[in-house]
């Protein structure tokens, strides 16, 4: 597949196919890493997935937010 090099912004972006994002089990809004390949000359994008570990995380910030949301909001004012 040939793609083009596009201008975005101060930026350079490569589109990417909708049949092509799915092969690889991503979505628009997905986090990717970009390495450079110097065997190849070229670049290596690999998905970023999210281990369980992050979820948790995730849910345990949620959680402290909820509980001590509130508090921290009023402290910050002062």
């Amino acid at each position: 597949m040939t793609q083009k090099v596009l201008h975005i912004g101060s930026s350079a972006g490569i589109t990417i196919s909708k049949e092509f994002l799915r092969s690889l089990k991503l979505r628009i809004g997905d986090h990717v890493e970009i390495q450079p390949d110097a065997k190849r000359g070229g670049l290596l994008v690999l998905p970023v997935r999210r281990s369980k570990v992050d979820s948790e995380l995730l849910q345990w910030t949620d959680e402290m937010i909820d509980q001590y949301g509130p508090a921290l909001r009023a402290l910050a004012k002062k």
